[in-house]
């Protein structure tokens, strides 16, 4: 169980878009949450527009290009990046803030945010790259989705093996080639490394308590 006694950890799944790293984030929340385990995925901060069915403070805080660079300026990110002309940040306080309750807190961002977040805490990150069975796959997944328009989707597409290409930064990496087996492989992942990681706090004092035991 991850109590407030265990600091949280933070999880970074990396994906090019199409990849699924959305939709497996998404559908992983109701079953830490049936299993007991405290985890939130943290709300980005963008200057792009809101696509279609997106909600302000549940898929994105959405903000100009003025805030964003004074939220820069003021230090308010634990990471931001520049993709497509837009700017993508992670905000500091409320992930510190979630981390000290003992939640981990699931960061839905690129290479580069993974990069800039692991060289400050590279101890207590984890980090997922979820890699599609194809690019025709990742093409396709990309039209039917229909969130785009043709040119933005072929920048997408043309950006995705760049992307890729930093597949060897993460600690685990994903094949979505089958959606359940995918969900199933990142419910295992969270699971072992959560445990690994909240070991000490019963498995130390009860050795100790076991030691002490007269034979």
């Amino acid at each position: 169980m991850n109590e407030s006694l265990i600091p949280g950890t933070l999880w970074i799944v990396s994906a090019p878009s199409g990849g699924g790293k959305t939709s497996l984030t998404r559908a992983l929340l109701p079953r830490l949450a049936a299993t007991g385990w405290s985890a939130e995925i943290s709300v980005s901060y963008t200057t792009r527009a809101p696509r279609p069915g997106e909600e302000e403070g549940v898929h994105y805080h959405f903000v100009d290009e003025p805030t964003f660079a004074a939220m820069v300026e003021h230090g308010d990110f634990l990471e931001h990046a520049e993709v497509f002309g837009k700017h993508y940040g992670t905000g500091l306080t409320r992930t510190k803030e979630l981390l000290g309750k003992g939640i981990d807190v699931i960061l839905d961002i690129d290479w580069q945010g993974a990069q800039r977040i692991s060289a400050k805490a590279p101890s207590d990150v984890v980090r997922v790259f979820i890699l599609p069975p194809s690019m025709e796959e990742l093409k396709r997944r990309l039209y039917a989705r229909a969130q785009d328009a043709d040119d933005v989707i072929q920048r997408r597409l043309s950006r995705a093996k760049g992307e890729i290409a930093h597949w060897a930064e993460y600690d685990y990496v994903i094949l979505n080639d089958d959606f359940d087996r995918s969900y199933a492989e990142l419910v295992h992942i969270y699971h072992s490394e959560t445990a690994r990681r909240s070991r000490g706090l019963w498995i130390a004092p009860f050795v100790d308590e076991l030691m002490s035991e007269p034979l």
